[in-house]
């Protein structure tokens, strides 16, 4: 087993129609503003499909990488992008409709952790990393339904 490998799920199920929420997920430059553990985006102007992004959680450190969309599925539903940088893999959101006019967003990634001090510490670290993740995945989803009430 690669202790530096991650497969993370999470759910979250948000009062607003799923055509208003992936109008939201498809602009990454705006995740810093309802994201607090992102910290920038910065989109490439050269090609508008790729961009930077920071984030950082709980753990002192900031892990950054290079994003790259790939093709979007608009009537699925579906946004992907592949990471490189201090991670490498991918994130997919697939948007689900849910009662009462709802959405239910389903969050996926798998990476391979790349920067040197979590690779040194992918043994001991791991349920911390875990444990950080689910911490931001959390602050994400709150703040994401904050935003789509206020918006």
């Amino acid at each position: 087993m690669d202790w530096s490998c991650y497969r993370f799920r999470s759910v979250w199920d948000l009062a607003a129609p799923p055509a208003r929420v992936y109008a939201v997920l498809a602009r990454p430059a705006d995740y810093p503003l309802w994201w607090p553990q992102i910290r920038a985006v910065t989109p490439d102007p050269a090609d508008g499909r790729t961009g930077t992004a920071e984030f950082r959680s709980v753990l002192p450190y900031t892990l950054r990488v290079t994003v790259t969309e790939r093709p979007a599925d608009p009537a699925r539903r579906v946004l992907e992008v592949s990471l490189a940088g201090d991670l490498e893999g991918w994130v997919r959101w697939t948007l689900l409709p849910l009662g009462e006019g709802g959405t239910r967003a389903v969050y996926e990634q798998e990476v391979v952790v790349r920067k040197p001090l979590m690779r040194r510490l992918a043994i001991a670290g791991r349920p911390f990393f875990r444990l950080n993740h689910a911490l931001m995945m959390r602050s994400g989803r709150r703040g994401l339904a904050a935003y789509l009430e206020a918006v």
